[in-house]
């Protein structure tokens, strides 16, 4: 029986993926190195460990990894973070989940100063159970080490009682490692296709679509197994 949902955050909740691909692009571009959006856009849902090397060579990395990411998580909050504004009807979506009688987490790639904006900003903080950072992990996504954390907050709760819900392949590959079920939403930029073939069991078009049709989600399986049992 499903006993928590742990939500991504980037992209699912808050409106910022592009925004952290200019980030990156002008990180990148401080280097010497000319990315496209969309080469960087297709990377989004990993954290910094697991994105430059897609771009890096070990000894580039060597030589300036460490810079080129305290770079980009300053520019991002200096001139991109104030401008990221949550999806619609979040808390909502999270006032229903809790009124289903499941608790919830988020696990994000960001770090914590950064997820803990973003926790004010969403006006959630009082309907979380626990919430993960680049911070708590040793790898980011699609590595499961950020779902395993949150779920060690969520005591009691077994990987197949946990639902994750996120928007790009990253986050479903990471929660199927880690065991766990996952839904997908196309609000970060990544097709339906590319989501299903990660894995998503489902896959809804944004955090509104999932609040309107809640009863056809997998967030409802809870109260469809106790009905069964009746």
């Amino acid at each position: 029986m499903l006993k928590a949902v742990i939500f991504d955050v980037d992209g699912t909740l808050v409106d910022s993926n592009d925004l952290h691909v200019e980030a990156w692009r002008e990180a990148f571009r401080g280097f010497g190195k000319e990315l496209s959006f969309e080469e960087l856009h297709r990377q989004m849902g990993k954290g910094g460990d697991q994105l430059m090397p897609v771009f890096c060579t070990a000894e580039e990395l060597g030589r300036f990894g460490v810079e080129l990411e305290r770079r980009r998580v300053d520019l991002f909050a200096s001139d991109y973070l104030p401008r990221v504004r949550p999806f619609p009807r979040v808390r909502e979506l999270f006032e229903r989940v809790r009124a289903e009688g499941l608790r919830i987490a988020l696990a994000s790639s960001a770090k914590e100063e950064e997820l803990e904006r973003h926790k004010k900003s969403l006006r959630v903080e009082d309907l979380l159970e626990t919430a993960t950072s680049a911070d708590d992990a040793e790898r980011s996504k699609p590595h499961p080490d950020i779902f395993c954390a949150a779920l060690t907050g969520l005591k009691g709760v077994a990987p197949h009682e946990a639902l994750v819900v996120g928007d790009t392949p990253y986050d479903v590959l990471a929660a199927r490692r880690a065991g766990m079920p996952a839904v997908g939403l196309l609000s970060g930029g990544f097709s339906r296709e590319v989501l299903e073939e990660a894995g998503a069991l489902q896959v809804y078009r944004d955090v509104s679509e999932l609040l309107e049709r809640f009863e056809e989600t997998p967030l409802a399986a809870r109260r469809a197994a106790a009905a069964r049992k009746v």
